[in-house]
């Protein structure tokens, strides 16, 4: 199994059935510079469009793998090594992942200590460190799957991180006394997680146009800081709009308008 010889093999049956790399892009909802780094070998169709694209081509997904035509007395041959060579890529990266993620957990265990050791030698006992060790756990729980499992681990990371979260804010605020921070941190954290589900799930269904789920998510922040302000201008009485949330708001609605105009050129092929 090789890349550049399935992009080979993808640009040969697409040209096969007269379609042009807008044309394909547009069957799959996908925009053809996806379809340009197919070809090219620079990265391979996402599972969840292969059989789509298999159906498109009349190939079988094998035989896209394989990156040619096989003739029948060789079909199970290639399954197996297709198999094997898949099997190995995975072992490779999870191999690579979980030395990072040793190196990333050592990290923490030392930055935990020295900061236990320093607020004992200075205070006699444990006491701002707290802050530093609750801290870094959560920090760790959140991104550790994403280290070990890539993006596999993200949907584990904000599982944890809604679980977590408002645990984290109650410690937090019996740690350093302040009732406040629980209290408004719980409702802003609610808000947050809240914000980054809708953008996992943006970035989920249009994962083949990125593009065009970055100006959604842009253009949902206007209406999410709109809230967090008119929350606080009731908790802690600060003002509901002051001139840099409108700039903010105007910037956030320029950089959403250009990732969309990006992402509508990107499917016309306008651009590349």
């Amino acid at each position: 199994m090789n890349q550049i010889d399935t992009g080979k093999f993808i640009a040969s049956c697409r040209k096969e059935k007269g379609l042009t790399q807008a044309q394909l892009a547009e069957k799959l909802n996908i925009t053809d510079r996806a379809v340009s780094k197919w070809e090219t070998g620079k990265c391979m169709p996402d599972s969840s469009i292969m059989l789509e694209l298999c159906n498109i081509l009349d190939v079988t997904v094998n035989e896209l793998l394989s990156g040619e035509r096989i003739e029948m007395n060789n079909y199970e041959e290639k399954v197996s090594e297709n198999l094997i060579e898949l099997k190995r890529k995975d072992e490779n990266n999870m191999n690579k992942n979980t030395i990072i993620s040793i190196i990333y957990t050592i990290t923490m265990v030392i930055g935990i200590l020295v900061c236990c050791i320093c607020d004992v030698a200075i205070s006699g006992t444990l006491t701002w460190s707290l802050i530093t060790l609750s801290s870094i756990l959560i920090t760790w729980i959140a991104s550790f799957p994403v280290i070990l499992l890539g993006k596999k681990g993200v949907l584990v990371a904000m599982v944890a991180i809604s679980i977590l979260i408002l645990p984290f804010m109650y410690i937090l605020s019996i740690l350093i006394k302040v009732n406040e921070v629980f209290n408004v941190g719980a409702i802003m954290s609610i808000y947050t997680l809240v914000f980054l589900w809708i953008i996992y799930i943006l970035y989920y269904r249009l994962k083949e146009r990125k593009l065009l789920a970055s100006g959604i998510t842009f253009l949902f922040a206007i209406p999410f800081t709109l809230l967090i302000n008119i929350t606080l201008s009731k908790l802690i009485g600060e003002p509901v709009i002051d001139v840099w949330d409108i700039l903010s708001v105007f910037i956030l609605l320029i950089v959403s308008v250009a990732f969309i105009i990006g992402d509508y050129a990107r499917k016309k092929g306008f651009v590349r």
